[in-house]
C-alpha cells in the first residue's frame, strides 16, 4: 500500500479528487432530502385540498411523484460510486487487481 507524502503531488490529487467526489455525493444526497421534504409538504396539502372538496383525487400526483423519488433515491442512494454495492465491488476489483499486481513483481 502507497504511503500519503503531503509533498507529493499526486497525493495532492488523490486527495482533491476525493474532496470533490466527497461534495459530489453529499450534494446529492442533500438534493434528495430536499425532494423527500417538498414532496411530503406539497402532497399533504394536496391532500388535504382533496378532503376538503370531498374527492379522493391527490392520491395520484402522489403516486406519480412518488415513483420519480423512488427512482431519485435509488440513483442518490444506491447507484452512485463509492455506495453501497457499487462501492463494494470497486472496492473488491481494487483489491483483486493489487494482489495480481503485487504476484508479478
Amino acid at each position: 500500500m502507497r504511503t500519503l507524502d503531503p509533498l507529493d503531488p499526486s497525493a495532492r490529487h488523490d486527495d482533491d479528487a476525493l474532496e470533490r467526489m466527497a461534495r459530489r455525493r453529499a450534494g446529492a444526497k442533500m438534493g434528495w432530502m430536499i425532494h423527500a421534504s417538498v414532496y411530503v409538504l406539497v402532497n399533504l396539502g394536496l391532500a388535504a385540498l382533496s378532503l376538503s372538496q370531498g374527492r379522493h383525487w391527490a392520491i395520484f400526483p402522489a403516486l406519480g411523484w412518488g415513483l420519480g423519488l423512488a427512482i431519485h433515491g435509488a440513483v442518490v442512494w444506491l447507484a452512485l460510486p463509492g455506495n453501497g454495492w457499487h462501492g463494494r465491488m470497486v472496492e473488491r476489483e481494487r483489491q483483486a487487481l493489487q494482489s495480481r499486481q503485487d504476484r508479478t513483481r
